[in-house]
């Protein structure tokens, strides 16, 4: 037969153990969440989602790892009234010893249809778009890392934000 004392003796049990789970569970979702990979990553709103000509984004990046390689990706975060498929941006790189590289680089964010290749609900699309992988920082210091729209527009309306990302491969 069971008795009261017996059965909330079970009871009390069981919620420990779910307690226990929960608890087990959440640490694990933190440690999951927590991307130990990542060495820089900042993103940038643009005020009134709209990218005026010549307003440059700098991001400075610290970097210590001369031997790691790394992947590097640019963040962009455009709204739904963006009225291109792409973006062209040019990319400045100032290193530590003050020589600099300039690329040009064209995104795709939308494809053939018009349908917008980011994620996102609602009216904010994102991608995060791989531009290097297995870059290696040559000297550790101080890196200035510049973003400017190349498009033909001198107001680019519908990009909300900008950013870029540095993780180790």
């Amino acid at each position: 037969m069971f008795s009261l004392n017996n059965i909330r003796t079970k009871m009390f049990i069981i919620l420990k153990n779910a307690d226990v789970l929960i608890l087990v569970l959440f640490i694990s979702m933190v440690f999951i969440a927590c991307d130990s990979s990542v060495v820089f990553e900042k993103n940038q709103s643009i005020t009134g989602e709209t990218w005026n000509k010549g307003a440059i984004l700098k991001f400075d990046v610290n970097i210590t790892d001369t031997l790691s390689l790394h992947n590097f990706y640019i963040t962009i975060r455009n709204t739904t009234d963006y009225k291109y498929s792409n973006i062209f941006l040019f990319i400045d790189t100032y290193f530590p010893d003050n020589s600099h590289t300039r690329d040009t680089i064209e995104f795709v964010l939308a494809d053939i249809d018009g349908r917008w290749i980011g994620k996102g609900i609602g009216k904010i699309k994102e991608n995060r778009i791989l531009i290097n992988r297995g870059v290696v920082f040559p000297i550790d210091g101080l890196y200035e890392i510049s973003l400017e729209q190349a498009m033909r527009e001198a107001e680019l309306k519908g990009i909300a934000d900008i950013g870029i990302r540095i993780e180790k491969m």
